[in-house]
């Protein structure tokens, strides 16, 4: 059985642990978009983490551990990711990469960057992790599939066509330095020695899972609202979050996709542009955000102060619905326990007209939330795993989020630990 878990709102809501949780009674996990520009942490026995690049089936010794054709693989990072874990006294990882992944090769960082400074204060918020100069290259068809490494004469032949290109954009456009075809050239035989132990073909290993039945997880990077297509675009990534993609990033068939896990914050966090129609400004955010996640409400791979506000209910419920989704996770709702009163976002009010359904970005910068307002638990819920011990306030919150999404809420998070798991019986 394959389940995809994917993120309903802008990402940071908590999938590495589920995950990492799920993972305990599957065979393999697969990552099959988005790069090291996002991760997801994680909290177990052996301490805690933030991953990047490596699936979070990474720290189960019986989990095969896939990046899928999807991926941005930074090789660098990926192989960095995998020493800290050894170092850490975490087991070598069972992990195969696809021979058709794509490389974020290092002037992908470069220009990631330079395209940034270049906006000035009309930039995206990039992470400067490559992400869309590696994919507009991509789909330009002047990529590296990791395959290519791997064949000495096709690799030079290829770096030399793309530095005539990239050059011409450093010298004329960004003026920075020239790129060497040699160094770069030199840089790429050294990053195949780092992955060649990796590489294989996991479409085959795949489909022979599939065929045998096996547990399989295909965990997604961000949400459904940085999709570059059904997100806030332009102040998305650069790849696809939503479960349908899992199919083509994990090269499995769509069908073989049973259960789609959508998982959404109790409140609302986001880092980077773009509207953000419930966000808490001063104060008011600045408590959220200390006292949000295991450490505070910081990106795991930027360390920026992520946006913060209410729950959405109406980009949840398109959240929920782009994404196919059969159930959802609710997490953090420990964080809240400290509100008297806590705010969900019903409708947008756009001014000519009030909404439940989530408007296209050019709407979206005039969307104001109509709020419906219920009673705080006032109470430390942390570490609590029995719904039925939940006091009634929080049950309500829950069941309320539950009826605005239209999805089954049958998992509460209320820690950053594994094991701060509620699951609920509808027996």
């Amino acid at each position: 059985m394959v389940k995809a878990i994917v993120g309903a709102n802008w990402g940071d809501e908590g999938k590495g642990k589920i995950t990492d949780m799920l993972s305990e009674n599957s065979d393999m996990v697969i990552r099959f978009q988005g790069g090291a520009n996002a991760g997801h942490t994680i909290i177990n026995g052996y301490g805690k983490f933030a991953l990047h690049s490596l699936p979070s089936g990474v720290f189960y010794p019986h989990i095969t551990n896939i990046i899928g054709n999807g991926v941005a693989l930074n090789i660098r990072t990926f192989t960095e990711e995998i020493n800290a874990l050894k170092e850490r006294g975490v087991p070598a990882p069972d992990i195969l990469v696809s021979e058709r992944a794509q490389i974020v090769m290092p002037y992908h960082i470069l220009f990631d960057a330079y395209e940034e400074e270049r906006l000035g204060g009309n930039a995206f918020g990039s992470t400067k992790s490559g992400i869309a100069p590696f994919y507009s290259d991509k789909f330009a068809k002047i990529g590296f599939q990791v395959n290519e490494l791997f064949d000495d004469e096709l690799l030079k032949s290829r770096l030399l066509n793309v530095c005539t290109i990239k050059n011409t954009l450093l010298e004329h456009l960004y003026h920075k330095p020239l790129l060497d075809l040699d160094e770069l050239y030199s840089e790429m035989i050294e990053q195949r020695e780092l992955i060649a132990p990796y590489v294989g073909n996991t479409a085959e290993l795949v489909h022979r899972a599939l065929s045998e039945g096996k547990e399989i997880l295909l965990e997604g990077q961000l949400g459904t609202l940085k999709d570059t297509d059904f997100g806030i675009y332009p102040y998305v990534t650069s790849s696809n979050t939503i479960a349908g993609y899992g199919a083509v990033g994990a090269g499995i068939p769509p069908t073989a996709i049973e259960g789609v896990i959508a998982v959404t914050k109790a409140y609302s966090s986001a880092v980077g542009g773009g509207a953000f129609v419930t966000e808490m400004f001063g104060d008011e955010a600045e408590t959220l955000r200390r006292l949000g996640g295991d450490k505070g409400e910081y990106g795991a791979t930027t360390g920026r102060p992520r946006r913060v506000g209410w729950f959405d209910g109406v980009a949840t419920a398109y959240g929920c619905r782009m994404q196919g989704a059969t159930e959802a996770v609710l997490t953090a709702v420990d964080v809240l326990g400290y509100m008297d009163e806590i705010k969900i976002c019903v409708a947008y009010d756009l001014g000519d007209e009030v909404t439940k359904e989530f408007p296209v970005s050019s709407k979206l910068s005039r969307a104001k939330p109509v709020y419906h307002t219920l009673p705080g638990w006032k109470c430390d819920v942390r570490g609590v795993t029995d719904y039925n011990s939940f006091p009634p306030q929080l049950k309500q919150y829950v069941e309320y989020i539950e009826k605005l999404i239209g999805v089954p809420i049958n998992m509460i998070s209320t820690g950053p630990k594994r094991e701060d798991i509620a699951i609920r019986d509808r027996a």
